[in-house]
């Protein structure tokens, strides 16, 4: 099969040869086809998503099965590299979690491929109303580092990001032997004073976790934890630009503030998205899933319970509201995550995955040819 597509990048007409579910060949084409064509770019990447369909990778039922069909149902968005995102549970089930990733791996070396790593996102986080979030009071606790060891050991090495709150008198020496033994330290679900950040950065933290989320809803208007984050070079902003978590005035902010070079998108996919507008028992909280794919705790339309919209919202939404280019988008959800976690791109040819795409309004899929 044959078709003529454009680049993201230069937005020059190729022609794109398909073979099964593969990329078979890409060459530059000078033919201008009478409708517009398709767009192609690499395979998304998305370094923060914790389930879909109704299913949570922090579950104590998760099965290597389970993994496998959400896996499988990122192929409808275009990603093609995700890290599951496993949130603030007990010991016992963040454990659970981390086995059955691996094992999922270790069964399919196409899904090995799939999931770059494991986002540990908590549960050292703040137990504090706002910067909490949707995340349970009970299994918030302090940064523990024999703890993450044992984490790390039934992952079998695979969390790659680790998301904390940085307040904690524990965080600086905590942070350095995370990042020491390579792992990715993001800030995030903190109530920290500048201060605390600027030391946790210096102790290598490294990434912003859905910066303005996780946040209380009033804050000192200069000494807070949003400007420090913005202000330091160090830091890649990863930002959920859903339309619903972020106004698009402080998604213009925040691109601007960091440059579109040290911004990340994420889709922050709670296990809920994929499910119809109603009510259901989240993992988290009593949630609502709105007609507009808003994910709120039921009965009200503002506190947020998760995310229920695809990473290539993202892409479409960040052009409109910050103005970047497509390339610029696509290189968010793409270049700058793998850049974070040191992952190898190809780029568009052979052998590596790629994307088929219109982009009218919307970032609408047509297919993911995997590698």
């Amino acid at each position: 099969m044959q078709l003529i597509a454009r680049r993201y990048d230069t937005g020059l007409p190729v022609r794109v040869e398909i073979a099964g579910e593969r990329l078979a060949g890409i060459t530059p084409c000078a033919d201008q086809p009478a409708e517009r064509p398709p767009w192609i770019a690499p395979g998304l990447i998305d370094l923060q998503m914790n389930g879909y369909g109704g299913q949570w990778f922090c579950d104590r039922e998760l099965t290597p099965e389970k993994v496998a069909r959400v896996v499988h149902a990122m192929d409808a968005f275009g990603v093609a590299q995700f890290c599951p995102t496993v949130i603030t549970e007990s010991f016992d089930v963040l454990a659970h979690a981390m086995r059955t990733i691996v094992a999922t791996c270790d069964q399919s070396p196409e899904t090995a491929r799939r999931i770059v790593g494991i986002h540990l996102e908590e549960p050292y986080i703040s137990p504090k109303d706002g910067t909490r979030g949707a995340h349970p009071l009970q299994h918030c606790r302090k940064p523990d580092w024999n703890e993450f060891q044992r984490l790390q050991e039934a992952a079998d090495g695979r969390i790659r990001i680790l998301t904390m709150a940085v307040e904690f008198d524990e965080s600086p020496e905590f942070i350095r032997h995370v990042a020491d033994s390579g792992v990715v330290v993001s800030i995030g679900h903190t109530s920290a004073e500048p201060d605390q950040i600027r030391a946790a950065v210096d102790a290598g933290a490294r990434m912003s976790t859905h910066l303005g989320n996780g946040s209380a809803a009033t804050l000192h208007r200069h000494r807070n934890y949003l400007w420090p984050q913005l202000a330091d070079d160090r830091l890649t902003a990863g930002l959920i630009v859903d339309g619903h978590h972020l106004p698009a005035e402080a998604v213009k902010t925040f691109v601007r503030a960091k440059t579109p070079e040290r911004c990340i998108l994420v889709s922050d996919l709670s296990g809920m998205a994929g499910l119809p507008p109603g009510r259901y028992d989240n993992k988290l909280c009593e949630s609502e899933i709105l007609p507009d794919g808003r994910l709120v705790v039921a009965g009200q339309r503002e506190t947020m319970a998760g995310a229920s919209l695809p990473i290539g919202t993202g892409v479409a939404n960040v052009m409109r509201f910050a103005g970047v280019t497509l390339r610029q988008a696509v290189a968010m959800a793409v270049d700058n995550p793998a850049k974070l976690l040191k992952l190898k791109l190809g780029g568009i040819q052979p052998g590596e995955p790629v994307v088929l795409f219109d982009l009218d309004e919307q970032f609408e899929v047509r297919t993911l040819l995997l590698s």
